[in-house]
């Protein structure tokens, strides 16, 4: 159910029962707002994403320093507000170590994060322009905009119709960029943070400014902005705040959406409670019957939701397994092997990777003499023995019939190929049910400056067509051009 199709009604609610308890209120919003997430729960995440935490103990982050009460930094440089809070929670459910690099200005982390320096940053809406570099998590928070003006002004309910008029808007953001494209009537008074453009309008400097729902319950009242009110809605214009990746980075968009999509809605909720906890004391409502009746309402809708909700997330967990893992071995399948991005991630960082692709030698013997369920068996004992002599951090997959795909992180080609030899030397020595003995041979590449998954894989290919022809129950390489 959309925030935005009760607005009108929510707005004139909370306006005549201002001051019914909060949890009523918040729990209205947070409903109506955003969408109802599964029960708490640790993400579960694949053998890729695994291996990408193995590879990256520290994901760098950049945050809006000064957007309180969703973000910002304290004295002390510390992330601080609603986003941290749930940047946190999202932490412990994946397992990411997240470190702050710490900025002056949200123009300073915009920079940035174009250049690289911090590998994600948080709580920003999807844009064109910022889809040029960046990829976007599904929403961490939901959030409407309104229009902010002197209590003098009268309701605004459409903004095109608007002329000679003055809006603050705060420079670099999604509500700067859509603004100057879709309101060319309106003249923009660019500004270094939201305070500034509300101090403009409560000083009749300006005619209007745009804030986020929660940030004007909380703000204007508490910083003393008694001349100032919510004039209008503006539907299509909400905050859908989601955490933005470099393009790279398509392993960590996937852990990221794993950990928004297992917070539940009661870990979102007292969050917001630590952070939104409003106080005004003008007038007292006593009858608070209607709240506690839509409370209780609320509270089972809730309920009845996430038991929904709980049992589609586990359904979608095992849809997502059954199509990233192989029916027969349980290894990862080539629809769940990223290979694109970890190929362009090694070269970005200049870090090593190898892979190794492994075929069994005379495989269509063991079907033509044992029978297809033998060649299952020998399959499946030969995907365990494979695995239980890589290392952790490894990735195996089976990559089509009797082939099998190893990807070796932070290994060189001369460390593959001892990796290699060291793996045909267990096959050639375990005894396959049914079967006995049995060989596999091995091609090997390292990626270079100016390879895509495609030509790597190709040249493996190639090495393993090379160790067939020499004679079986080997590995060859190729190596790498100047």
């Amino acid at each position: 159910m959309s925030f935005l199709l009760h607005f009108g009604v929510l707005q004139r609610w909370v306006i005549s029962h201002r001051f019914l308890p909060l949890w009523v209120g918040l729990g209205l919003l947070l409903f109506l707002g955003g969408s109802i997430k599964s029960l708490a729960s640790p993400a579960q995440l694949t053998v890729t994403e695994r291996a990408y935490l193995s590879v990256h103990p520290q994901v760098s982050f950049c945050v809006n320093p000064d957007w309180l009460p969703f973000e910002g930094l304290n004295a002390n440089q510390e992330h601080i507000g609603i986003v941290a809070d749930l940047m946190t929670l999202l932490a412990n459910k994946t397992g990411l170590n997240i470190v702050l690099y710490p900025t002056h200005t949200w123009e300073e982390s915009i920079q940035a994060s174009k250049d690289g320096r911090c590998l994600a940053i948080s709580s920003l809406n999807a844009t064109p322009e910022r889809e040029k570099w960046l990829i976007f998590t599904e929403p961490l928070l939901e959030d409407p905009n309104v229009l902010i003006t002197r209590d003098e002004h009268p309701f605004i309910s459409d903004v095109s119709s608007l002329n000679n008029t003055s809006i603050a808007l705060l420079n670099g953001s999604n509500m700067a960029e859509m603004f100057a494209q879709d309101f060319p009537n309106l003249k923009i008074v660019y500004t270094e943070n939201e305070d500034e453009g509300t101090q403009l309008v409560s000083e009749g400097k300006v005619d209007l400014t745009v804030r986020s729902l929660i940030v004007a319950a909380r703000t204007l009242k508490s910083a003393g902005w008694y001349n100032l009110k919510v004039s209008g809605q503006l539907p299509g214009y909400e905050n859908h705040l989601r955490i933005g990746v470099i393009k790279s980075e398509e392993t960590l968009r996937n852990i990221l959406n794993r950990g928004i999509a297992s917070i539940s809605p009661q870990e979102t909720q007292a969050i917001l409670d630590r952070h939104l906890n409003l106080q005004v004391t003008q007038e007292v409502i006593t009858d608070y019957s209607f709240a506690y009746l839509l409370g209780a309402l609320l509270l089972a809708v809730i309920i009845t939701s996430s038991y929904w909700m709980r049992r589609l997330n586990a359904l979608n967990e095992r849809l997502n397994h059954m199509a990233h893992t192989d029916a027969l071995t349980q290894l990862t399948n080539r629809n769940g092997l990223n290979l694109k991005n970890e190929v362009e991630r090694a070269q970005r960082y200049q870090h090593p990777l190898s892979i190794i692709l492994f075929d069994i030698d005379h495989f269509k013997k063991v079907n033509d003499n044992y029978g297809h369920l033998v060649g299952d068996q020998v399959l499946v004992e030969l995907s365990q023995l494979l695995k239980n002599n890589l290392r952790q951090v490894d990735i195996i997959c089976r990559w089509g019939g009797e082939e099998f795909l190893v990807i070796c992180f932070e290994t060189n080609l001369e460390q593959t190929v001892h990796l290699a030899e060291l793996l045909i030397d267990k096959v050639r020595h375990h005894y396959f049910k049914e079967v006995g003995e049995i060989t596999i041979s091995g091609g090997v590449a390292q990626v270079q400056s100016t390879d895509s998954a495609e030509s790597l894989t190709k040249r493996a290919d190639d090495c393993l067509y090379e160790a067939k022809r020499a004679g079986r129950d080997r590995v060859h390489f190729t190596p790498p051009t100047a």
